[in-house]
């Protein structure tokens, strides 16, 4: 064998032979197995049909919300999930496990940022953005290992769905249960208002109790005038040092007396109106009354719309929805050994014979 031969052959056995053998070794000594535990899942927005649209058949029950899909995505590879799939899981120790295996394996003592470099290597995710459906492929060194962090990772995306709901409902009931509270607060004043003057008056309905005083006032000016009509023909008839002359006179004086102090309730006597006259208070109950059938009608009207918003917030309920429950593998998948091996053969013959070739037309043309 030439000497130009022999260094080839050499050559190959260092940089292609042994390579591909510790690797080989490599594969099928140390790697550990990993298991792949798939799960699927899309985000719906739940739709409230009319019960015309459900009898007719015309109404769906859900559609995808592509930009919650979006979110999803995202969300499933951030430190966020992994922090949180690590509270719950130890995930650290999870890819650890394998003590061995020091290419495949998670060093539990490294960073998050590595941990969440290697979660993104053993979760793939597949997300067509059309139909907004994601799957799942979570790989891990046991299948229960892999199972649990598939379920992990839909009971984490359904609690950020959920959070995402609640944002939404929030943002849109907002503006009207800040429109009720006011109504509620307007009512409650009107009402402890019209309490206070209630109590303080000492009279429940002023209008009643107005009527009640003008049978009274009614009343006395009949027997006035009666009493007077009496006097008239009693002095007709008689002098004026008649005793009933006198008694009709003070009669006259009792009863004009009981009609001003009436007409004082109400406001009317020629010394002006006082705070406690009924014209007063008649005034002042009919203002808060109106005020009260105000804040009624407020509230009332808010109520309405606090309602009508309470409506709308429904229909932008979100909710996850699994196509594909977490599987649980039977067997391990990977690492793909004979796929690796092929690759890593492939490559390092390729270098050998790239380097070969650079090396004797470098040689041929010294």
């Amino acid at each position: 064998m030439k000497r130009r031969h022999l260094g080839l052959f050499l050559s190959f056995w260092a940089f292609v032979a042994v390579p591909v053998a510790v690797t080989g070794w490599y594969l099928f000594e140390r790697a550990a197995d990993q298991y792949a535990s798939r799960v699927g899942f899309s985000v719906r927005a739940q739709e409230f049909q009319a019960p015309v649209d459900l009898l007719s058949g015309l109404g769906n029950l859900g559609s995808s919300t592509t930009s919650d899909s979006d979110i999803l995505y995202e969300f499933i590879q951030s430190q966020e999930m992994v922090e949180l799939v690590d509270q719950a899981l130890d995930l650290r120790n999870l890819y650890a496990k394998p003590e061995n295996d020091p290419i495949f394996a998670f060093d539990p003592d490294a960073p998050i940022e590595e941990l969440v470099d290697y979660w993104r290597s053993m979760v793939a995710i597949y997300y067509d953005s059309g139909t907004g459906l994601i799957e799942l492929r979570v790989r891990a060194f046991t299948a229960p290992d892999a199972v649990a962090i598939a379920e992990q990772i839909l009971a984490q995306s359904s609690i950020m769905i959920n959070r995402l709901t609640a944002v939404a409902r929030e943002d849109v009931t907002r503006y009207a249960r800040q429109e009720l509270d006011q109504a509620v607060a307007r009512l409650k004043e009107a009402r402890q208002a019209l309490t206070q003057f209630r109590a303080t008056t000492q009279i429940v309905d002023p209008t009643a109790d107005v009527q009640g005083q003008m049978t009274v006032l009614v009343s006395l000016q009949q027997q006035l005038a009666e009493t007077y009509i009496e006097l008239d023909l009693l002095i007709e008839n008689s002098s004026e040092s008649d005793p009933r002359v006198a008694q009709l006179r003070k009669q006259v004086q009792v009863i004009q007396s009981r009609i001003d102090i009436e007409r004082r309730k109400f406001g009317l006597a020629g010394d002006g109106e006082s705070d406690d006259a009924y014209a007063t208070l008649l005034g002042r109950f009919e203002e808060l009354n109106v005020d009260l059938e105000f804040a009624q009608t407020s509230y009332l009207s808010a109520l309405q719309g606090y309602d009508t918003a309470l409506r709308e917030a429904q229909q932008q309920s979100r909710y996850l929805a699994a196509y594909l429950s977490p599987t649980r593998p039977e067997s391990a998948e990977f690492p793909q050994r004979l796929t690796l091996l092929g690759l890593v053969s492939l490559f390092v013959f390729l270098i050998w014979a790239l380097m070969a070739l650079i090396y004797y037309s470098v040689r041929d043309r010294s």
